[in-house]
Order: structure tokens, then C-alpha cells, then sequence
């Protein structure tokens, strides 16, 4: 793949059978962000530590976010970070204002709702249990992301049936080549 990524998991970090993570291991020269507390996250803390991620990129990466890992970008992309990415594939943002959400949203909400400043594709399942499809598709009109709807995906993990997930992978590929030309 001809592009630098950054891996921006969600809540609860990514299993090792979910794809962010075998996609990690088939292109190791990937990066991926740590966080301190993947149980309880802090909005302003995960923020400081992705910026810390982007800082160690060579030039400037196209963020590959999960669930959380979406939500983190909108409020990264506000954080008003001199630091540059090449742009952002949101896969499955949650909605952190839904009351099933699984931890308290604290300072997660309200969601952002401004443009970001690059180029974003949100890929969305039609059932996901942490967003509906409208939601997202306001998520992707806020921000400006060309919306990519997959059909009935659940939440997008190894539970729905997406572990390696290639057809994702085909869509990572098919946007950096846009984001790089």
C-alpha cells in the first residue's frame, strides 16, 4: 500500500483477530496509537497521545479510525494542531450521545459538527448497534465525508463477521490512492 496509516482504535482497544489489527500485522511499518486507558477513555488525554502518534508518522498519515478512533479524529481535527494528515477513514463511528453506548460519554459529547480539514470517507453498516444509519449519515454531512454504506455489517468487528475483511481493506487502498494523487 502506498500510503503512511495510523491505526486509531476505538473503545476497548482491537482484539487481535479484529482487522485493524491484521492489517497492522500485514503492513507493520504501520503505526498504531496507544492509549493509556483503553476502558476508560479521556477525551483530552486520548487527544494529547494521538497527537503524540501523529508526531511520530513519517509525513503526514492517512488515520484509519474504528468506532471510538472516529469520534476521537473529529475532536483531534478541532484541537487546532499545527500537525498534518494525509486524511481520515472512519469506519463505524459511534455515537457517543446514544444512551446505549457502553461507558458514560463524559466529555466525548457533544459530537463535532464542523467540516474536517482533509479528506474523510465514513464506512457505515446499516445495523450498527452504536449507530443508526441516519446518525452517521449526519456524521458524514457534517464533515464533509464521502459516506460508503455497507449493507448489514453490525458494528464492523470480528462478532459481525469482520476479521481480515478484505473488501475494507480494498476501500483503505481505493482511498489512499485519492488522497495521495
Amino acid at each position: 500500500m502506498k500510503c503512511d496509516v495510523l491505526i486509531l482504535p476505538g473503545l476497548f482497544n482491537s482484539g487481535p483477530r479484529h482487522w485493524q489489527s491484521l492489517w497492522h500485522e500485514r503492513y507493520p511499518q504501520w503505526r498504531r496509537a496507544e492509549h493509556r486507558d483503553w476502558t476508560n477513555p479521556e477525551r483530552d488525554e486520548w487527544v494529547a497521545e494521538m497527537e503524540e502518534a501523529i508526531a511520530g508518522c513519517n509525513g503526514a498519515p492517512v488515520l484509519v479510525a474504528h468506532s471510538l478512533g472516529s469520534m476521537l479524529v473529529a475532536h483531534w481535527a478541532l484541537s487546532g494542531s499545527p500537525l498534518k494528515v494525509a486524511g481520515a477513514f472512519l469506519v463505524a463511528p459511534s455515537d457517543v450521545e446514544r444512551p446505549s453506548f457502553p461507558i458514560p460519554a463524559g466529555n466525548w459529547a457533544p459530537i463535532p459538527r464542523t467540516p474536517l480539514p482533509f479528506p474523510s470517507m465514513i464506512v457505515a453498516s446499516a445495523n450498527d448497534p452504536f449507530a443508526s444509519a441516519e446518525r452517521t449519515r449526519s456524521f458524514a454531512d457534517a464533515w464533509g465525508s464521502r459516506l460508503v454504506e455497507i449493507g448489514d455489517a453490525g458494528h464492523v468487528t470480528t462478532d459481525s463477521g469482520h476479521g481480515d475483511w478484505p473488501e475494507g481493506l480494498r476501500l483503505l487502498e481505493d482511498f489512499c490512492a485519492e488522497v495521495s494523487a
